[in-house]
């Protein structure tokens, strides 16, 4: 009777061994926001794993036993539920790194949940310089940093804009105070002079106490450091209040959302953004092609290649590991070097930063952004 049970439960264990190899999953986390104001990003982030992985999968296991999956949560652009969030990553024993977030203050926030986890933290858009110096081994990017794009929007402000008398706005946000005070320090520093800086809060609808305020200040340039639904409501403000100085943001209104929102005001807005314009780049052409082709869209988010190419460095790490390891994953996505991505070849530093800072400038014309060239020549 015992010699029946025993090979009964070795049949079992047999079957279910066997089906664990058929149905085996490793799973790549994706977190931002895909509800509220600012979904448009976290959706183009999203959509990028997901072409990512399909490509893939479509090849055939990625390793013996195990097809890839994404698993999708929502972080509202909220830094305590991207905390909440991560730690739903961090139990789920399939995942073995993330792409996200999105927000700086999101990164930031959620950054010691990963790293207690030793799992691999990959953002196409976190640019805050503050996330990386906190010391964690397990925080990447694949875009530029704050501290480098600010100095060279300031450079392109005070020689190619001819801004003497400038007043700062920023959202109080990790993102938007830091690259204001970045833009700050450098702007002064090349002898213009800050008439103001002011800080406003996202999700503000009246900014016209402080518009009236900047107006009688008469500056000629007016940068934001922020992201794209304040900074349209703003600049419609603004104009409407007949304040014509010329306006300038970071990458966070370098979204076609930002001149939906803002309409015939957003002409003639200038922006910086952390990379080239890639639908210029050979590179990008069949990843451009099959986003749009795939989704609808024909003006798929800034990110969104930073995010493929994030995907797949990360994908490739799963490969060389060879196996279903947070730690194994998070060695190789250290060692990568000159991974050829649609955005150029990436590398990342002792931080965990993206070696790739160039800075790029665009203007809105004809209701589309137009590129004008690098922030500084």
């Amino acid at each position: 009777m015992r010699k029946k049970i025993l090979i009964v439960i070795c049949c079992l264990l047999s079957a279910l061994s066997l089906g664990a190899k058929q149905t085996g999953v490793i799973k790549i986390g994706c977190v931002g926001p895909i509800t509220g104001d600012q979904a448009s990003l976290g959706l183009d982030q999203l959509h990028a794993l997901q072409i990512a992985v399909d490509e893939v999968n479509a090849k055939g296991e990625i390793i013996p036993g195990c097809r890839l999956e994404v698993v999708s949560l929502d972080d509202q652009h909220n830094p305590s539920q991207a905390v909440a969030m991560a730690k739903r990553l961090a139990a789920d024993p399939d995942v073995v790194a993330v792409i996200g977030h999105m927000n700086s203050s999101c990164s930031l926030a959620a950054a010691p949940i990963y790293q207690n986890a030793r799992m691999a933290e990959i953002s196409p858009s976190s640019s805050n310089p503050e996330i990386s110096r906190k010391g964690y081994d397990t925080f990447f990017r694949t875009c530029a940093t704050d501290d480098i794009q600010a100095p060279q929007a300031a450079y392109f402000a005070f020689k190619q804009l001819k801004a003497q008398k400038v007043f700062v706005i920023d959202d109080k946000t990790t993102y938007g105070k830091g690259i204001a005070d970045e833009f700050k320090k450098e702007i002064l520093r090349l002898g213009s002079s800050v008439l103001g800086h002011q800080g406003i809060m996202q999700g503000e609808k009246d900014f016209t106490p402080l518009l009236t305020k900047i107006k009688a200040l008469a500056p000629d340039l007016i940068f934001f450091g922020g992201m794209y639904p304040e900074g349209a409501l703003l600049l419609r403000q603004a104009r409407s209040l007949g304040l014509i100085a010329q306006w300038l943001g970071g990458d966070g209104i370098y979204v076609s959302a930002f001149i939906d929102l803002a309409k015939e005001d957003a002409e003639g807005v200038y922006c910086t953004f952390i990379g080239a314009d890639v639908s210029s780049l050979a590179s990008a052409k069949n990843y451009l092609e099959t986003y749009n082709s795939r989704f609808g869209r024909q003006h798929i988010g800034p990110y969104s290649a930073y995010a493929y190419d994030a995907a797949n460095i990360i994908i490739e790490a799963i490969r060389k590991a060879a196996k279903k390891d947070r730690q194994a994953v998070l060695a190789q996505v250290r060692a990568t070097k000159d991974f050829p991505g649609v955005v150029g070849l990436t590398n990342f530093d002792e931080k965990g930063d993206s070696t790739i800072g160039f800075i790029g400038v665009f203007r809105v014309k004809n209701s589309a952004f137009e590129y004008v060239g690098p922030a500084k020549q």
